[in-house]
């Protein structure tokens, strides 16, 4: 029997989120707690290295436009068939496990199981992070006891503010009393103006080009480092600049230590996907943000403009973003007086609690042992 399940994954800003309630709920004492993903999933790697039992359900993510009709509707049809396999998979799960709650946190994943709570009376906390929640979260969220709303003024049903949850690592840290540490850990110049470059979890090619043309453009620099999360997709091809005598160009394919990349950074470029804002505003970091233009109705476009819009990131659509832009930017940001006013205006958005307040609202919710 397990307490409390924690549902959906296949990326970063998926799991990251499940594995911070998952923490917060075992810190509150239930220590029964499994995640549910795919087998297939980031959560396949990093669940089980953060300590959490992994449940996993055969699933294929629902096939968008974007290639020919005929591998659409077959890919379609293929995703249908393995989502009705997975409800009758998630309805014994379920049963099996009979939890007191489920949490699900979206993502294609989450689907069976949230159908098959409902089903079997489980009680289901939604958490939507995104300004505005995906097609999963949507459904999730009219079906849900409550849902766990990033943003004060949402409007979405029965909803509760509790903050986008984050990692524990990322909760507890001292980000100007770890850089210098955090620095050596990861190779890069102590007295550097440094970049972080993330685009999240799968990487992102638009991003990689800009930096990779800024790199070249300014390879005798001495003054600047970069640590780029290219992504495993797009880690092919590259050549790193590590002598001291220019330009300090980290590449890595997948950053494993986020909290040592944050804490080393003066700035960070990044797509806004929920949890990454979420990250920058809790810790009160200076941020580029260039939402991905094809999300879901343009919802991270959305999410920066949450930090933005008070001064706390810089928002730049990818369209206007070129190695011009970028540079102008980042010098705007080298100025210590001009990087203290963003970093306070972020951290004036942020919440580091959110987990907790999450797991809370779920233990609230739960009902009594089966």
């Amino acid at each position: 029997m397990t307490a409390a399940l924690v549902v959906g994954g296949g990326t970063g800003g998926h799991v990251n989120p499940a594995i911070a309630i998952a923490d917060a709920l075992v810190a509150s004492g239930w220590g029964d707690v499994a995640l549910v993903g795919t087998p297939r999933g980031l959560e396949a790697e990093v669940v089980p290295a953060a300590g959490h039992p992994l449940l996993t359900i055969d699933l294929a993510p629902f096939p968008r436009r974007g290639q020919r009709r005929s591998g659409l509707w077959r890919a379609r049809l293929r995703a249908v068939g393995k989502l009705v396999a997975g409800i009758v998979s998630a309805w014994r799960l379920v049963g099996r496990e009979r939890p007191r709650v489920a949490v699900s946190v979206g993502g294609y994943a989450s689907v069976p199981v949230v159908l098959a709570a409902r089903l079997r009376r489980v009680p289901l906390i939604a958490v939507s992070y995104d300004a505005i929640p995906g097609l999963a979260n949507r459904l999730t969220i009219r079906l849900a006891a409550a849902t766990a709303v990033a943003f004060p003024d949402s409007t979405l049903r029965r909803a509760v503010h509790t903050g986008a949850p984050i990692r524990r690592e990322l909760a507890t840290l001292d980000l100007d009393a770890e850089r210098a540490a955090a620095r050596r850990r990861l190779g890069l110049p102590a007295d550097r103006f440094t970049v972080l470059v993330v685009g999240g979890s799968q990487g992102s090619g638009a991003i990689n080009a800009v930096v990779r043309d800024f790199a070249t453009a300014h390879a005798g620099r001495t003054d600047l480092a970069i640590r780029h999360v290219v992504g495993r997709r797009n880690a092919e091809g590259w050549a790193p600049r590590l002598d001291l005598s220019g330009l300090v160009h980290q590449v890595v394919p997948f950053e494993h230590d986020m909290a040592s990349a944050y804490a080393a950074a003066d700035v960070v470029l990044a797509r806004a996907g929920a949890s990454t804002v979420a990250e920058i505003g809790a810790l009160g970091l200076a941020s580029v943000l260039v939402p991905w233009p094809a999300a879901a109705e343009d919802h991270q476009t959305a999410n920066a403009r949450w930090l933005a819009d008070v001064g706390g990131a810089v928002l730049i659509p990818e369209a206007e973003l070129d190695v011009d832009r970028l540079g102008a930017v980042l010098d705007d940001l080298r100025d210590p007086a001009r990087r203290a006013e963003v970093r306070a205006a972020s951290a004036s958005r942020g919440r580091r609690d959110a987990a907790g307040a999450v797991a809370r609202l779920a233990v609230e919710h739960a009902r009594a042992p089966w």
